[in-house]
């Protein structure tokens, strides 16, 4: 059972669940509460109960069905495996699991080709294993539960800010800071559900990125963030927000004229660092800025030289 503790008054439960387990949807969530998997201080409840605080909360995942997703013999680049757990090197470019428009090729049907289906329930028939997301365009560490057990310890060090996932990302604008800390709430965008945006105070999920320049280039940034919250988009937003877009983020205001093409924002998980859930040994991963990221700061060294 996986227990989480409500600590301030919030929305619908559903809506909690969702934010609490980055692998679970909303809708997902609804489901487990509606098939009585959900209990409230040892009660079941609906889907529209309002968390309290203080209220406690535990979930029994039901039995992971038989997935109908194909598994694809697509390459991993897999930079740790042992009985438990993944690490791979997600491309630009990959979807995590499937969703609407692509229902084929994501890591997800590559995953069940390597593993033979020995993956984590938790995350349900479509996303089975995925204890944490990045975005299609986004490449970097992402780390893949084998089993239960794992997915759950994996979870809560996310959830408990234990794990640290730190990433690279090239900005435009020079900030006036060498280190900051972006503390805006997030939400859906009020007019487009694919996007998301800063809320009002008050409203929204909490969010926070620690924000420190790397290397300054003419009209753009080096910058390195280390996330504090893990909401959908953050870096982007949060990027957005400061008025430093990422470059070649065609969804929040990064897309402008380049002569390398980045084919989506300049964006890499660079470092992944958690406690292996069997062993207790602190793992620590590190990648190098990707081929792309190296050509577009080359560029930019040379027309604007220190």
């Amino acid at each position: 059972m996986i227990e989480l503790l409500v600590t301030e008054a919030g929305g619908r439960l559903d809506a909690f669940l969702a934010e609490h387990l980055p692998e679970v949807s909303r809708s997902q969530a609804a489901r487990w509460i509606d098939e009585g998997a959900v209990v409230v201080n040892g009660k079941p409840v609906k889907v529209s109960y309002k968390t309290q605080a203080g209220d406690k909360i535990g979930i029994t995942p039901p039995p992971m069905k038989s997935t109908e997703l194909i598994p694809e013999n697509i390459p991993l680049n897999i930079v740790f495996e042992d009985e438990d757990l993944l690490v791979i090197h997600k491309p630009k470019g990959m979807v995590v699991h499937p969703a609407p428009g692509a229902r084929t090729g994501t890591l997800v049907h590559a995953l069940l080709s390597h593993c033979k289906g020995r993956l984590s329930g938790i995350g349900g028939e479509e996303r089975p294993g995925i204890v944490h997301r990045l975005d299609k365009d986004t490449s970097g560490l992402l780390v893949v539960a084998k089993n239960d057990v794992a997915h759950r310890h994996l979870q809560e060090q996310i959830q408990s800010r234990a794990a640290k996932r730190t990433y690279v990302a090239l900005i435009w604008g020079s900030p006036n800071f060498e280190d900051a800390l972006i503390e805006a709430p997030i939400d859906r965008h009020p007019n487009d559900r694919h996007r998301m945006a800063v809320s009002q105070p008050g409203e929204g999920r909490e969010a926070a990125t620690e924000v420190h320049v790397l290397e300054r280039l003419g009209p753009m940034t080096l910058i390195e963030c280390r996330l504090r919250t893990g909401r959908t988009h953050q870096i982007r937003v949060h990027c957005q927000f400061a008025g430093y877009p990422v470059v070649g983020d065609s969804v929040y205001g990064g897309l402008r004229k380049l002569d390398i093409e980045t084919q989506g924002q300049a964006l890499h998980a660079c470092k992944l660092e958690f406690t292996h859930p069997r062993t207790g040994e602190v793992l620590s991963f590190e990648l190098p800025l990707p081929g792309y990221m190296r050509g577009i700061c080359a560029a930019y060294r040379r027309t604007n030289p220190m």
